[in-house]
Parts: C-alpha cells; sequence; structure tokens
C-alpha cells in the first residue's frame, strides 16, 4: 500500500484504459460507477452490506449479492441474497439463500450460478486432512462447499458437492488453517465449454468441474499462490488469479497478480509491487485482463484499484473514499472491481453522452 489517503492517485491518459469502474466496498450499502477522474457518474442502493460484489450484465443490469442476517457463517464472505436491478435500481429478479457465499454468476444459458455452504456428512468430514488439529466449529462440524445452478423462476437444476465431486484425501488443508471448512471455495466461472473453473483458498488450488459428470477433472495447486482469490479463464487459454501471498514460506509477505498456463503450470506473466512488500491483500481481492491489454487488479484489503501495464507500470490508480463500520473501526475494504468501456454493451447509451 503506497499511501493513506483516497480517491484518485495516478491517471496516465496515454497508457490507461479509458472507461468506467464498478466498485461495491464490503461495508457500505452501495454500489458505485466511477468515471476515470474518481467521480461518481452512477450508484445503486442495496437493504445489506455485500455478500462481496456486484457486476454488469450486458444488458445494463446490476447483478449483486447481500449479505444476509440469518444462515451459517464458517468463514467470510458471506452472501445470502442475490438480485438483479435495472440501470435504474429497480429489482428485475432475486434469489434468496442464506447458506450462498462469496460468488455468482449469471450463466449463458440464463440461470445463475452460485456458491453456498453445507455441513459435510461425518463419514466425509473425517477423511479431511491437514490444518490445526481440532480446529473444527463448536459442534464440531466441518462445512463443504456446494454449487448450485437455478433458473430465473428458482428451480435448482444442477448442483455439485465437495464432499461428493471431489477425492477428499488427496485435497489436504493447509497447515495454518482451521478444520471448520474444507477448502473455502472463494470463485466460480463459467468456462466456454459450460465446466465451472473455482478456486480453492485452503489449499491454494484451481480446479475444473466437468458439469455432464459434476466431477472434478483437472486441477492446479501451487503454495506460493499464498491462498488465492479471482480465477479467470483468458481467451489466451491462460488462466488468471490474485494471488494473496498469506501463509508463504520465507520472509515477508507479499501478494503477486499471475498469468500461467494451465497445461504446463509455467507462470507466463507476474505482477508485484517495486518493493514487492508495498503490494499485499491477504484476504479478499481481484484481477481483471483488460482489452487494452493492460490489467486491474483490486488490493482489496485496503481499498486500492490500480492498473497496471505489461510491463507493470501504474498507469491509473484510486483508493476507494466509502468507509463503513468494521471490527470495531472502519475499512474501505473492496472485494472486486470491474471496469467497462464507454461503448460496451453494459455502458453504452447509459451515461448521458456516452
Amino acid at each position: 500500500m503506497r499511501q493513506r489517503t483516497t480517491g484518485l492517485w495516478e491517471y496516465d491518459r496515454n497508457q490507461a484504459t479509458e472507461g468506467f469502474t464498478l466498485i461495491s466496498p464490503l461495508h457500505t450499502h452501495k454500489t458505485y460507477l466511477i468515471d476515470m477522474g474518481g467521480e461518481v457518474v452512477h450508484s445503486w442502493s442495496h437493504p445489506f452490506v455485500p455478500g462481496n460484489y456486484a457486476y454488469l450484465l450486458e444488458n445494463g443490469n446490476l447483478l449483486w449479492s447481500g449479505e444476509t442476517p440469518d444462515g451459517p457463517r464458517p468463514g467470510g464472505g458471506k452472501g445470502g441474497l442475490l438480485r438483479e436491478y435495472s440501470w435504474e435500481g429497480e429489482i428485475v429478479w432475486e434469489h434468496a439463500d442464506d447458506r450462498q457465499h462469496h460468488d455468482f454468476r449469471r450463466l449463458s444459458n440464463g440461470n445463475t450460478v452460485y456458491l453456498g455452504w453445507e455441513q459435510m456428512p461425518g463419514e466425509a468430514a473425517l477423511r479431511v486432512r491437514g490444518a490445526e488439529p481440532d480446529t473444527e466449529d463448536e459442534q464440531g462440524v466441518i462445512w463443504g462447499d456446494f454449487l448450485r445452478e437455478v433458473t430465473p423462476g428458482g428451480e435448482t437444476v444442477w448442483e455439485w458437492h465437495t464432499h461428493s465431486g471431489m477425492q477428499i484425501e488427496k485435497f489436504p488443508l493447509h497447515a495454518m488453517s482451521t478444520r471448520k471448512e474444507f477448502l473455502h471455495t472463494n470463485a466460480v466461472t463459467e468456462l466456454p465449454n459450460g465446466d465451472f473453473m473455482v478456486s480453492f483458498r485452503k489449499n491454494s488450488c484451481i480446479a475444473i468441474i466437468e458439469k455432464a459428470t459434476s466431477q472434478l477433472v483437472w486441477h492446479h495447486q501451487d503454495d506460493s499462490w499464498g491462498q488465492q482469490h479471482d480465477c479467470t479463464m483468458l481467451q489466451n487459454g491462460n488462466i488468471l488469479l490474485f494471488a494473496n501471498g498469506l501463509h508463504v514460506p520465507g520472509g515477508v509477505p507479499f501478494s503477486r497478480v499471475v498469468e500461467f498456463d494451465p497445461e504446463s503450470g509455467r507462470e507466463v506473466w507476474t505482477y508485484k509491487g517495486a518493493p514487492p512488500y508495498t503490494f499485499f491483500s491477504p484476504n479478499i481481492s481481484g484481477v481483471q485482463r483488460l482489452w487494452s491489454g493492460n490489467t486491474l487488479i483490486c488490493e482489496g484489503l485496503n481499498g486500492r484499484i490500480f492498473e497496471v501495464t505489461s510491463s507493470g507500470n501504474i498507469v491509473w490508480e484510486f483508493v476507494a473514499p466509502w468507509f463503513g463500520p468494521f471490527m470495531g473501526g472502519e475499512s474501505n475494504s473492496v472485494f472486486r472491481a470491474y471496469r467497462y468501456a464507454a461503448d460496451s454493451a453494459q455502458i453504452r447509451g447509459r451515461l448521458g453522452s456516452n
């Protein structure tokens, strides 16, 4: 983190990728769309704080998750209410499930997929390896994840469960994790072929679930990622992620953004701070490869959102000025942020002169 003040810090008009950036601060009740100068040009209001973010659909509507008061909380990332808002803020769709957490996606078929928590069956829980002993929740329960696909009418048409869709023993948890959760899945994205890619935080692993069989068919684990977030597959077939750098052996912790080839496992592009310790978010955070080839990075814990070139030069930088109550103080943390071009389907014709 380079600075302690908020707002716009850097804007190189010759190299930055022009557009509008969507931000849902984790501890407030609003989603903001800002221009390149950091000015708010549009916003949406919500009944809850986000659980954990929002993004724009191609029809210009906002898909958002809110943190409901009910449901399990074995870890961070609680959601519970999925809503689609029109550009004007009207509710056009919603789905309630107090177990929902972290991520959700509108699918190419018009359905919606989301992550949820569930108690692992006793036999499956006994097969969980690793983590600190005797750190299950107060009732001795280990919580697993499920993926659920629902229709616009709320009907469940597909599910996947960590306790039945993978070989549990082959995925031990990090030694410094607790046993309250098996894996703590924090991201899901739909691949071009309809399969799903997910991120398992508690063992620094990215995996692909084959939709037709509901089985895990590929995975890549790298402890140097330090319990990553926000994996996406790029058009070149590589995978981009935010490597948090938590509990990584050797020296001062720091975060990285990593692009790697899933076939070879080789890192083909990496961003880190200069010096490395100036860029560090041990939790949350995200990354987006922009249409210009630059990369938008959300250093989530600090509410810092910045754009870098392929050579790592910072060409746009903004720190969220919206704070809300958190752990006895205030926080401006942001789970993810997204940039949209003025002529994109999401923005075009919806903002005055655009």
